[in-house]
């Protein structure tokens, strides 16, 4: 892969509530790290968009661009897309953002409280949207129910070339292990199942499919 360059987005994106509060998952971010440290093995020039989590890339050749919000998410992504070759969006991205964050400290006073949110940009559908040709798309769909139905609506929603399917069904699957089971779905409606591996393993997995594509 001496002569790609890869985006990858990893880990979660926080979304401030106030100055001490925001939304987030329970993304670890070591997904996208393992498939970030997998492409600059193999010889790629990779830029990885992080949000906020412990895990850095073992390699030190990967360029890391620490953000924090889904927001700050797309911004970075916008700025790398148009020169990559492959892009994995491996990010658990949040979906709702509040709609008026507090500048200050809230208070607990009344029994209820309310919180107004928006949706945020759905980073991959928006790049999809401007994808050139050539370019390699890769999205992760990580479910609790109707799993492949979800996973091959947002393939073609995202005008996507394969989908990485996860359920947190599986056990050892999914945020805050170590490993992960997978299946792969491309845009020809090729369905591809793994075995329970270790993540770096995994990357290596993905990475191999994405090369039969690219």
């Amino acid at each position: 892969m001496t002569s790609k360059k890869i985006l990858i987005t990893a880990g979660p994106t926080r979304e401030s509530i106030d100055p001490v509060r925001y939304i987030s998952n329970f993304s670890t971010g070591k997904m996208g790290i393992a498939l970030a440290d997998e492409c600059a093995a193999r010889g790629a020039t990779v830029t990885l968009v992080k949000g906020p989590t412990q895990v850095h890339a073992a390699n030190a050749s990967v360029k890391e661009i620490e953000v924090m919000s889904a927001a700050e998410m797309y911004t970075a992504c916008s700025q790398y897309f148009g020169e990559s070759d492959v892009i994995i969006f491996a990010a658990a991205v949040a979906d709702y953002t509040p709609k008026h964050p507090a500048a200050t400290k809230i208070k607990k006073k009344e029994e209820e409280f309310t919180l107004e949110l928006v949706k945020t940009k759905d980073i991959a559908y928006e790049l999809g949207r401007v994808k050139k040709e050539g370019q390699v798309c890769v999205g992760f769909a990580l479910e609790t129910d109707n799993e492949m139905e979800n996973a091959k609506s947002k393939l073609s929603k995202k005008n996507l070339d394969m989908i990485v399917l996860n359920s947190l069904k599986d056990e050892g699957a999914g945020f805050q292990y170590d490993t992960n089971k997978i299946t792969i779905v491309d845009k020809s409606g090729n369905v591809v199942k793994f075995g329970l591996k270790s993540k770096a393993e995994v990357a290596g997995d993905i990475i191999d499919y994405i090369q039969k594509l690219s």
